[in-house]
C-alpha cells in the first residue's frame, strides 16, 4: 500500500504534479494539497491482499476512503440536503437545482477527449509519451487513466461579443453563443501545454502555459522521457527537472483572432515557472498597451533551457531568484510581436528588511505539520480592478491586496493569512470595492472536501470587508450541501450578478456543481440558488465537475472538466425575483475577462426601479402601503409608454425617498433608496 499512497501525492486533479523523473507541474494547485489527500490514502484501511502474482500497480489510490472526523468546534456540509445523494454517471447522473435552469450541455469535441475507459487502451499509453512519462510500470493502472484523462480537461473561460472561448489542457475551444440555449462550436485549437487559462482582448487571444509538454509549434507530440535517474536519486525520490528542450514553451502564448476560426500563434512570451495562471491589465493612460499579469505555480527550468532562471529557495543566497514574485509582460496592440517582460514585482517583500520572503502563511492545517508557517513565494490567481486602483492576488499562503496604478510596478499594501485557509486560490471585488471574497481550494482540484465531516470553514470562501486599503475579515460561506467521497469539491473560480442593490456571485465547485452566493451583509452570507449533478464515478475520485461558472451578458456559463460547456439561466425564487433577473441582464458588456473586474453601471430603466422596490419589500424598508403605491406609479408609467403625467408622478416620489434613505435601518437599503429615487428623478424608456 505504500506504492500507492506515495503515487498518490504525485498527481492530483487540479494539481497535475508527475514526479516519474519529470518536476512537478501545477495545474490548479501546489504541492502541499495532494500530500493532504495521499496522507489520507495512506491512513484508509489496507485494501484486500492481492492473490499471488497480482501486480501491486492495480491498486486504486484514487478509492474513496471517509472523510475524518469533524475537529472540535467545527461544523460540516448538510447530509439531508437534495444535492447529497444524487445518481452517479457522466452523461446520465443525477441532478438537482433551485432558481437555475440547465438549458444546454454542449459535449466536448472528440480532439479534446481521450476517448476510452480502458487504462490498457494505446491510447493512454500515447498520452504518457506526449507528456514525457517513460516508465509507466510503478503507476497503477486507475491512475494512469487518471492522469491520461487530466491532459483533456477543460479549464477557465472568456467571453468577446458572441463568443466565448474556453480553455483547455490540450488547447482552446471557441464557440458562438449568439444563441446561449443553441451554441455551437466555431473551432478547435490543439495546442498542448496546460493549463490553457485564457483571456481576450480586441484582436488577441491569450494562453496559460505551465506544463513541460507544451511547444513553440503547438505541436502534440511533447518531448521525449528523460532517461531514469542514477538509483541513489530514485531510492531518496529526488525529482528532477525535464532535460532543456530548445522547442520547449513555458508561458503565454499569444494569438491573433482576427479571423475567428483560424487563430494564429503572432508571439510566445517565456518564462521561468510558466504561466499558471495571468491576468489581463488596461491602463487607462496607456491606449497602445495592454499588461499581463503572470502567475506561475510550477517549478522553475533550468537556466540552460530558459536564461537567468533560478530555483533558489532562499533568496539570501541569490537576490535574482525566480521564486518570490509574479511577471508582467508588456504587450502593444498594434504590434503583439513585439510583447515581452518587462519587469518581475517582488510582491512578497519585505519593506522593512528587504527580505524577499517577507510573507507567510501563518501555519495552516490539512496534513501533519502543516501547523508550521511556510513562505510564500507565488501567486495563484490575481483579480485586478482599475476603476479603484487595486488588485485582490490570491497568492498560496496569503491574501495581498496590491496598489495597480502603475500597472508596471504594482506594490504590496496589505496581506492577510489565516489559519483555515490552506491555499489561497482565486479574488472577487464587490462591485463598490468595499469587500473582496478569498477562495481557498483546500485538497486542490481532486479532493473529496464537501463531505459532511469537512468543516465549512475549510475549502470555503473568506469575505473581508476593504477599507482604506486594509482587509479586514467577516465571515466564510461554503456550498451548504454535502457532497460524496468520490467527489472532488472546493471553492473554485466564479463571477459577479450584476443584480442591483446586492452583492451577489455565482461560483463553481467541481463536481460541487455550483452556488449562488448573496454576500451583501459580508457577515451573513447565504444562498439562494444552486445546480448540482451526482458524482461521475461513485467508485474513484476522478477530475469532473466545473472549473468556473460566470455570468455573461444575462446567462451563467459553466466550463465542466469533463464533460463540456454547461449553460444556465436563472429562475425567480423567494431569494431573487423576476425583476432582480431582469435588472441584471440590462448590464451588457463588449468583452468579458472575469479577472480583470468591469465596474458594474445600470440604465435608468423602470425593470431596475422595480429590482429596488422587491427589495425594500423584502427588508422591509418601506411599509407595504408605500411599497404598494410605487409599484402601481412604475407599472402605470410603463403602461402609459412613459407619458409625461406618469412620469412626473414617479418624479414626485423621489423626495420622500431621499428622506427615508437618511433614515434606513441599514446601509444597504439606504443605498437602494438613494438609487430608486435617483431612477425615479431620471427614468429611461
Amino acid at each position: 500500500m505504500k506504492r500507492a499512497s506515495s503515487l498518490a501525492l504525485c498527481v492530483s486533479g487540479a494539481a497535475l504534479i508527475f514526479c516519474f523523473g519529470v518536476g512537478p507541474m501545477h495545474a490548479q494547485t501546489p504541492a502541499t494539497p495532494p500530500q493532504a489527500q495521499a496522507e489520507k490514502n495512506a491512513a484508509a484501511p489496507p485494501a484486500q491482499k492481492p492473490a499471488e502474482g497480482d501486480a501491486e500497480e492495480e491498486e486504486n489510490p484514487f478509492a474513496p476512503q471517509p472523510a475524518p472526523s469533524l475537529p472540535p468546534g467545527m461544523t460540516g456540509s448538510d447530509a439531508n440536503d437534495p444535492r447529497a445523494k444524487l445518481t452517479p454517471g457522466l452523461y446520465d447522473a443525477g441532478e438537482a437545482s433551485m432558481g437555475i435552469k440547465h438549458l444546454l450541455l454542449l459535449k466536448k469535441p472528440d480532439a479534446f477527449q481521450l476517448g476510452s475507459a480502458d487504462p490498457d487502451d494505446p491510447k493512454v499509453q500515447k498520452v504518457f509519451g506526449q507528456l514525457g512519462i517513460g516508465n509507466t510500470a510503478k503507476i497503477p493502472k486507475p491512475m494512469q487513466l487518471v492522469i491520461a484523462q487530466l491532459a483533456f480537461s477543460n479549464s477557465d473561460l472568456a467571453f468577446q461579443g458572441s463568443h466565448l472561448f474556453q480553455g483547455n489542457f490540450y488547447g482552446v475551444n471557441i464557440f458562438d453563443i449568439s444563441n446561449p440555449a443553441n451554441a455551437t462550436l466555431l473551432t478547435s485549437l490543439v495546442c498542448p501545454g496546460g493549463q490553457g487559462d485564457v483571456s481576450a482582448y480586441k484582436n488577441l487571444l491569450f494562453v496559460s502555459v505551465e506544463m513541460p509538454n507544451g511547444r513553440l509549434d503547438c505541436g502534440a507530440q511533447g518531448f521525449p522521457p528523460g532517461p531514469p535517474p542514477p538509483a541513489e536519486e530514485e531510492k531518496e525520490k529526488k525529482r528532477r527537472p525535464p532535460a532543456a528542450q530548445k522547442d520547449r514553451f513555458r508561458g503565454v502564448r499569444i494569438f491573433d483572432i482576427s479571423d475567428i476560426k483560424n487563430p494564429k500563434q503572432v508571439a510566445a512570451v517565456q518564462t521561468c515557472r510558466g504561466s499558471h495562471t495571468h491576468t489581463l491589465v488596461t491602463d487607462p493612460n496607456d491606449k497602445d498597451n495592454v499588461y499581463i499579469y503572470v502567475s506561475g505555480t510550477s517549478f522553475v527550468r533550468q537556466p540552460e533551457e530558459l536564461a537567468g532562471c533560478s530555483d533558489e529557495k532562499s533568496p539570501d543566497k541569490d537576490p535574482n531568484t525566480s521564486l518570490f514574485r509574479i511577471d508582467v509582460i508588456k504587450v502593444p496592440v498594434a504590434a503583439p510581436q513585439d510583447a515581452k517582460v518587462v519587469s518581475s514585482p517582488r510582491v512578497f517583500i519585505d519593506p522593512r528588511t528587504g527580505a524577499l520572503n517577507g510573507l507567510n502563511n501563518g501555519g495552516t492545517h490539512g496534513k501533519k505539520g502543516a501547523e508550521k508557517p511556510a513562505d510564500t513565494n507565488q501567486c495563484h490567481d490575481i483579480t485586478v480592478y482599475t476603476a479603484i486602483g487595486l488588485a485582490a492576488g490570491a497568492c498560496s499562503g496569503n491574501g495581498l491586496l496590491l496598489d495597480i496604478k502603475d500597472p508596471v510596478h504594482p506594490k504590496r499594501v496589505d496581506a492577510v493569512n489565516d489559519p483555515n485557509y490552506s491555499y489561497w486560490h482565486s479574488a472577487s471585488f464587490s462591485n463598490d470595492g468595499s469587500k473582496v471574497v478569498f477562495t481557498d481550494e483546500w485538497g486542490g482540484g481532486l479532493g473529496a472536501r464537501c463531505r459532511a465531516n469537512d468543516p465549512n470553514k475549510w475549502g470555503a470562501d473568506a469575505i473581508f470587508r476593504l477599507r482604506d486599503n486594509k482587509l479586514s475579515f467577516a465571515n466564510y460561506y461554503k456550498l451548504p450541501a454535502a457532497q460524496g467521497d468520490s467527489e472532488n469539491c472546493v471553492a473554485h473560480n466564479g463571477s459577479l450578478i450584476p443584480v442591483p442593490g446586492r452583492d451577489i456571485e455565482v461560483q463553481a465547485w467541481y463536481q460541487g456543481g455550483v452556488s449562488i452566493v448573496d454576500f451583501t451583509d459580508p457577515a451573513q452570507p447565504f444562498e439562494i440558488a444552486y445546480f448540482d449533478r451526482g458524482p461521475i464515478d461513485p467508485k474513484m475520485l476522478v477530475l469532473g465537475g466545473d472549473w468556473s461558472a460566470y455570468w455573461y451578458n444575462g446567462y451563467i456559463y459553466g466550463s465542466e472538466i469533463a464533460r463540456g460547456l454547461d449553460v444556465f439561466e436563472l429562475t425567480p425564487t423567494k431569494f431573487l425575483t423576476e425583476n432582480e433577473i431582469d435588472a441584471a441582464k440590462t448590464v451588457r458588456v463588449s468583452e468579458l475577462n472575469v479577472q480583470n473586474q468591469q465596474k458594474i453601471e445600470w440604465p435608468a430603466r423602470l425593470v431596475v426601479a422595480k429590482a429596488y422596490v422587491d427589495q425594500l419589500s423584502r427588508s422591509q424598508a418601506l411599509p407595504a402601503d408605500r411599497i404598494a403605491a410605487l409599484q402601481k406609479a412604475i407599472q402605470s408609467a410603463e403602461n402609459s409608454h412613459m407619458s409625461k403625467s406618469k412620469v412626473a408622478k414617479l418624479k414626485s416620489m423621489a423626495p420622500s425617498l431621499e428622506k427615508s434613505a437618511a433614515a434606513a435601518k441599514s446601509s444597504a437599503d439606504s443605498t437602494r433608496l438613494h438609487a430608486l429615487a435617483e431612477i425615479l428623478t431620471h427614468p429611461s424608456a
